[in-house]
């Protein structure tokens, strides 16, 4: 496929920021599935207006990417007004459990004013319970992945004269086998995979090219006379730290997981500020004490929320249900409707915990938490060793 390694080499010592932090691992990207599913989609759209399908079909991604995809299978009923594209998912160095997974889209024309309707498909879960950025009942394909089929099934229906109304049913072989690797089932999502994905690319993480990278972010930002940095989760709180903080490039960390990495590395070369922003549910465990995020290597321990929920004045029946809620996001929603400041309390232990970890550098830590939508659902002001 087209695009699917990083720049070679070392950025430039100018350089900074997650970009070079990307590419200085030197590992390969690869794609999600949601990006995967997209180009299916693109592809089953457009033979059923066109005629044909495009090979390889080129989409264009949240950040502007126009990677290509290769078709892996095809299929056109112009009488039922029905296509089947798929493709094999490629997430490139990491060791991603659906890399090699066919994902496929069939898409059927339906009736003008109908929209866009998504279909779960062999292989791909249900949503059974709440919590997750779903309704129950609904097929387990986020937002981010939903919006951007609905946006190239607009751009198709522009080019060759549809209406844009359409059942999009994605699959994926042997998706139901494949999620008994992931935590899908423990989430109350049933019957197979996610279809998952932000910016339609699989960031690869080997643990010491990733921390070196992280290092070396330190290092660029300090070169620079940077003195506020900010470690982040992921490409959605990178956005939301600079919205408030007006943040350069170059004083942007890509902490991913690692948060005891950034925390350590900046213990031994200060900086006057550092936020920490990321997911409330990745914020919850740096709150409880964890230093590496993963999902493999840590949980959301409810208890602990629940007992940060009392804190903030929970009666016993709120942190009951707090501490038996599905995901952190349940807990944070029922908190919020019960007038219960959940974010703000694992912001302020997440600070807690930062500064703890820092032993006294001189360095002043605010936290930021968000939703998937990069909505802030928490906050901690800044503090710094002196104010503990």
């Amino acid at each position: 496929m087209a695009e699917t390694r990083a720049a070679a080499g070392v950025p430039a010592p100018a350089a900074g920021g997650r970009t070079a932090q990307l590419a200085h691992t030197g590992l390969r990207h690869g794609w999600t599935t949601g990006a995967c599913a997209t180009a299916a989609t693109t592809a089953a759209y457009t033979a059923l207006l066109a005629g044909e399908f495009p090979d390889p079909v080129t989409i264009t991604l949240p950040k502007g990417q126009t990677p290509a995809f290769a078709l892996a299978a095809e299929r056109l009923d112009a009488a039922a007004r029905c296509a089947m594209a798929g493709v094999v998912k490629d997430a490139g160095d990491d060791p991603d459990v659906t890399h090699g997974a066919l994902v496929r889209a069939t898409v059927r024309i339906l009736p003008p004013g109908s929209g866009v309707v998504f279909r779960a498909g062999p292989g791909v879960g249900t949503v059974t319970r709440p919590g997750l950025p779903l309704p129950v009942g609904e097929p387990a394909i986020n937002p981010v992945p939903r919006q951007l089929m609905r946006d190239h099934v607009a751009e198709v229906a522009a080019r060759y004269g549809g209406t844009g109304d359409v059942e999009i049913e994605v699959s994926v072989d042997h998706g139901e086998e494949i999620a008994r690797s992931t935590w899908n089932g423990r989430l109350g999502i049933l019957g197979g995979l996610s279809i998952l994905g932000t910016t339609g690319i699989v960031v690869p993480y080997s643990c010491s090219a990733w921390i070196d990278s992280i290092r070396r972010g330190v290092d660029v930002a300090r070169a620079a006379g940077r003195r506020h940095v900010a470690g982040c989760t992921g490409s959605t709180s990178e956005k939301v730290a600079v919205a408030v903080h007006g943040l350069p490039e170059d004083a942007l960390l890509d902490m991913g997981d690692f948060a005891g990495a950034v925390l350590k590395y900046v213990r031994r070369h200060p900086v006057e500020r550092l936020t920490v922003a990321g997911g409330f549910a990745k914020l919850s465990k740096l709150a409880a004490g964890h230093l590496d995020l993963h999902s493999a290597r840590s949980q959301v321990d409810k208890g602990f929320l629940a007992e940060l929920a009392r804190r903030g004045g929970a009666d016993e029946e709120l942190a009951t249900a707090v501490a038996s809620a599905n995901t952190g996001l349940d807990a944070l929603q029922r908190c919020a409707a019960r007038g219960v400041p959940l974010g703000d309390l694992v912001a302020a232990a997440a600070r807690d915990e930062a500064l703890a970890v820092l032993r006294g550098a001189p360095v002043t830590v605010d936290v930021i938490c968000i939703d998937r939508a990069g909505t802030i659902v928490g906050r901690a002001e800044p503090k710094g060793p002196r104010d503990r």
